[in-house]
């Protein structure tokens, strides 16, 4: 029913346009688009319309919690690209890995491509915040599956786990954070992402 009022009101759209300019008008400028010819053989625009998600408006009881809001959504837009990020390549190094022979192989291809993936990450994410890097740890749990920490033990080994673990904790991080979108702070965090990929944020 949505898509048929959002139809209408576009083809009542596009007919005002045209009804306004006259047919001694002008040709317009413009591009071609997809087309159906109905039975009386007019000619209609057919058109996939991005979907618009609609939240109830914010209501913030005080100015911190307005403040947390918008610092999430910061948080969401500069993290969500490296967790997607790696979710696609965690992928193709599951894929990788099973095609290898042996544990000394897998482990061989682990440490290059952990280089590779300092090499090219570590510059960008030194300049997240610190608010920021946590956001990046649960984002890594929702897009992957696991936590950060079963992620480098799985890769990586428990001793390497335990370090970068106990390095975070002096930070305030946690990296066995797991995103949960039924908890109050992550609802939010969910209701930002969905916005941000549909590009209303």
């Amino acid at each position: 029913m949505t898509k048929i009022i959002k139809y209408l009101i576009f083809v009542a759209f596009v007919s005002h346009i045209f009804s306004a300019f006259g047919q001694d008008a002008a040709p317009m400028e413009g591009y071609r688009v997809p087309a159906v010819v109905d039975d009386e053989g007019d000619t209609i625009p057919n058109l996939l319309l991005p979907q618009v998600y609609v939240y109830p408006p914010m209501v913030f009881k005080s100015a911190k919690q307005e403040k947390f809001y918008w610092r999430t959504v910061r948080d969401v837009k500069k993290a969500l690209p490296y967790a997607k990020e790696l979710s696609k390549m965690l992928v193709e190094i599951d894929k990788d890995l099973a095609q290898l022979p042996n544990d000394r192989a897998r482990k061989k291809y682990m440490e290059a491509k952990e280089d590779e993936l300092v090499e090219t990450y570590k510059p960008a994410l030194k300049k997240l915040t610190l608010s920021q890097g946590k956001m990046l740890i649960r984002l890594v749990d929702r897009q992957c599956n696991r936590t950060s920490y079963d992620l480098i033990k799985q890769f990586r080994g428990g001793f390497r786990a335990f370090f970068w673990q106990g390095f975070a904790k002096m930070f305030g991080a946690n990296l066995k954070t797991e995103y949960d979108p039924n908890n109050e702070e992550d609802r939010i965090v969910e209701r930002v992402i969905t916005l941000v990929e549909a590009g209303q944020l």
